[in-house]
């Protein structure tokens, strides 16, 4: 399989295709077909569709290796299972090998064919135990090697197995059969599950041997240095002058030279006096390394001159790059083919350059170029692209980040902006506008609105997407880029890895002069959001119950549209902090906790039915009771789904499942159903679009109103929870007592990222004949109906417990159980 293009190991792919990538001097390819050969394969099909005319004149027709090698061309990409159709021709015959054409491995084939012929297997997938399985596939197999389940590049929630697909597979020629021709499809996500369905033999072969996807930056790197190592078993093209120290035919090595293996020196390369090779340095055909110069974990391909004094730790230089005397280049910084780096010029960090550049002298390059490193694992957390202002999150951050978000989406779509009440956001936010225009993009600004309006706006209007700037929850110096797709919600997972790869290539969409796009500003958004709100909640009963209520703006954006939607509805409010705050945009904890008691004494001195107060953007709300009385964002959920269940008497309500059990007592007694869903907000913004949805809720004051909006929307929880009590004539309080107490504790365990995968096998194995639920992390359920939840943090080193039992004792003992188990997984 040699078709991929490899793009997140651009720049080195820019132009050449992943297959002929070196290794030590030999591109991965080779070292694949070397050990087909050594394993007996002699006749292979070469899949190719990227750059397909390099691997075919690099290889031929396989006769310097002693194998034949046919090629097969994709003109489209037919995927993993439809490449290997294209090629059935020459398949037919009897059982074949699929094998990947770019991952390192040394892998027993021999033995993975006799475990093959032994369990009389339609399918056999090469199984290999990984320390982050989340670019893989997971799978999980019985006793006997008899695969059970599939998923395909999970979340860390959805990890249950450290157990993935290398991609290398024995079958028998009829699979094919179950390939459609001439269309995409993939063995993991479209075949295999077909094939399990269906109940064929398929069958895990868990291999022993060295097996890496060389498909980062820093798997590219590991895979030299593990082959440096001895831990892969390939064969170096060279001689092994000292412990470590390969030398190839016709290298000069000055004797005044310092080598410190182990290291690489290719064929015809030169390296002078006073230079010094240290560990895990590979240096290609025909590469010059000048006096003084130093490396160390460097890789260089052919025809590179580095000058003297150059400085390189931790890169890879692309072949024909010349690297000027005294240029320093940094650890995870890629240079692609042919550039030149002048004199004295400084790479930081992760840069990325692309091929043909050239970096002038002195010039001091770190977020400017191709990629900044921003400290984060990916672009996106859990509250969009998040970071220091003026720090992390800069103009230029903004410009580049809505650059890429435009070149996913078609020229003359329009889409919303927006922001909080702060300074930041707003110039921030015009940042982001100019890059939209300036890639022929239309943009709505909604200017200061809360979120729910800005989600509602973008959704309501059919626009493609929108950006929304807030500052950081709790945290003044920071701020959040929340990205919107056409239904108002935060992008999907699959959405944000698309956004990432764009804006990690840097290969923006740029508009012609006369396509530059235009900005505009609705007139009626607020009215609009204001008059379907009303529209569509039913507020039945408010006017005659005559109900009293205090209302905390917080000094944020809901202050923009509560005075004339509460005109409307015919409720009496007190309000407080109605007005846009610039100079406090967000809240602390402690400054969270005090307003609230400040909140609890109005309403308690006002005789007030309840009280609300707003997060600064107008998505949560938090409540107090008559008696002025906080109550938890946990037990507001059971209060309003109570209020909302009581009144449907059916229907489904959408929770995440780290939601107390006690809210399907509350669901069951009203006839309601529970739909559990996994703990993003994209998550269970998804389930909320089903139809039959009633209600959802996140138990952190994110209510979903879903015959309004699909979205988060505070304002509208609380339109909503005005017409409830209204109707049910009960207090707060008196609905909160009649619902059971739960017993839900919550712990964070420290977890090392290489072990997050082992912790969750671990789980899975300790949980032994207990039922285990999925749905985000794994959760086990004990005979009495306690349970505990072990979710991997997808953006920290920590993994989450949760566990409810009938009492405190029981959820503590039960926590503390698992914890020990993760600990020692993790340790």
């Amino acid at each position: 399989m040699a078709g991929g293009e490899g793009t997140r190991l651009r720049p080195m792919t820019a132009n050449q295709p992943k297959p002929l990538l070196p290794v030590v001097n030999r591109p991965i390819m080779e070292h694949v077909l070397r050990l087909l050969k050594r394993h007996g394969f002699t006749e292979t099909v070469v899949t190719v569709q990227f750059l397909a005319a390099l691997v075919r004149n690099y290889f031929g027709d396989g006769g310097e290796l002693g194998m034949r090698l046919h090629y097969a061309t994709e003109e489209v990409p037919l995927g993993t299972a439809g490449s290997v159709k294209n090629a059935a021709d020459a398949l037919r015959d009897e059982p074949f090998i699929v094998i990947s054409g770019d991952a390192l491995t040394d892998i027993d084939l021999t033995d993975m064919v006799r475990f093959h012929k032994k369990n009389g297997a339609m399918v056999t997938i090469g199984l290999k135990r990984v320390a982050n399985p989340l670019e893989f596939g997971i799978i999980i197999v019985d006793d006997q090697g008899r695969i059970q389940r599939f998923l395909e590049k999970p979340t860390w929630g959805q990890v249950f197995s450290d157990t993935v697909n290398t991609g290398i597979y024995v079958m028998e020629p009829e699979v094919l059969d179950h390939v459609p021709a001439g269309e995409p499809s993939d063995w993991s996500g479209d075949i295999f599950p077909q094939l399990l369905a269906e109940g064929e033999p398929l069958f895990g072969y868990v291999a022993e041997g060295y097996w890496e996807d060389v498909g980062t930056h820093e798997s590219y790197l590991k895979a030299h240095a593990d082959v440096l190592s001895g831990k892969v078993d390939v064969e170096i093209d060279a001689f092994e002058m000292s412990p470590g120290v390969w030398v190839a035919e016709g290298a000069e090595v000055d004797p005044e030279a310092v080598l410190k293996g182990p290291l690489y020196v290719g064929d015809y390369a030169k390296v002078e006096a006073g230079a010094e090779l240290r560990e895990f340095t590979v240096l290609g055909s025909n590469v010059v390394v000048k006096e003084g110069a130093f490396c160390h974990r460097a890789v260089t391909h052919d025809n590179v001159y580095l000058g003297p004094s150059t400085n390189l730790r931790g890169c890879v230089i692309g072949k024909n790059t010349d690297v000027m005397a005294g240029a320093r280049i940094e650890e995870g910084t890629v240079v692609g083919d042919e550039c030149v780096i002048e004199p004295e010029a400084y790479l930081s960090s992760d840069v990325k350059v692309y091929p043909f550049k050239t970096i002038e002298a002195g010039a001091v390059v770190n977020t400017s170029v191709i990629w900044e490193s921003r400290g984060q694992r990916t672009l996106f957390g859990p509250r969009g692209v998040s970071g220091l202002i003026n720090v992390e999150i800069t103009p230029e951050l903004c410009v580049r980040l809505a650059s890429a978000y435009a070149t996913t989406l078609k020229k003359g779509a329009t889409v919303t902006t927006s922001h909080d009440a702060s300074r930041a956001a707003r110039a921030l936010k015009r940042a982001v506008i100019s890059a939209l225009n300036a890639s022929a993009i239309n943009v709505v600004d909604l200017e200061a609105a809360p979120l729910p309006v800005a989600r509602f706006a973008t959704a309501r209007t059919e626009h493609s997407g929108g950006i929304a700037l807030r500052t950081t929850p709790g945290d003044p110096q920071g701020v959040d880029i929340m990205v919107l797709d056409e239904r108002g919600a935060d992008l999907s997972q699959g959405a944000q890895r698309k956004l990432e790869r764009v804006f990690s290539r840097q290969e923006f969409r740029r508009a012609f002069p006369g396509e530059i796009a235009e900005l505009s500003y609705p007139a009626r958004a607020l009215e609009t959001y204001t008059f379907e709100l009303l529209r569509c909640v039913d507020t039945t009963g408010v006017r005659e119950a005559e109900l009293k209520v205090v209302v905390d703006c917080a000094g944020g954006t809901a202050s923009v549209v509560l005075p004339s939607l509460l005109g409307r509805v015919g409720v009496e409010v007190l309000t407080v902090n109605n007005r846009l705050d610039e100079a406090s945009p967000t809240e602390t904890l402690a400054e969270h906790m005090r307003d609230m008691q400040r909140l609890g004494e109005l309403v308690a001195s006002a005789r007030a039915a309840f009280g609300v107060r707003f997060d600064p953007v107008g998505e949560r709300l938090a409540l107090v009771d008559e008696n002025g009385a906080l109550i938890s964002d946990e037990r507001a959920l059971l209060v309003v789904l109570d209020l909302v269940a009581a009144e449907r008497r059916g229907g489904r309500v959408a929770l995440p499942v780290t939601t107390t059990r006690v809210a399907e007592q509350v669901t069951r007694y009203h006839g309601v159903e529970v739909q559990w869903t996994p703990t993003s907000q994209d998550a269970l913004t998804t389930a909320a679009m089903a139809d039959g949805i009633v209600f959802a809720g996140n138990g952190r004051g994110g209510f979903i109103t879903p015959e309004f909006a699909r979205t988060a929307d505070g304002i509208a929880a609380f339109v909503r929870l005005l017409g409830l009590v209204a109707r049910t004539r009960l207090s707060l309080s008196q609905i909160d007592r009649r619902i059971p107490q739960a017993h839900l504790l919550k712990r964070s365990v420290p977890t090392p990222w290489a072990a997050k995968g082992s912790v969750m096998r671990s789980v899975v194995e300790a949980a032994g004949e207990r039922e285990i639920d999925t749905t985000d992390g794994v959760r086990v359920v004990e005979p009495d109906g306690s349970w505990a939840l072990v979710l991997p943090d997808t953006s920290e080193a920590v993994t989450h417990l949760w566990a409810e039992g009938p009492d405190d004792d029981a959820a503590h003992t039960l926590l503390e159980e698992w914890a020990r188990v993760v600990e020692a997984a993790g340790a």
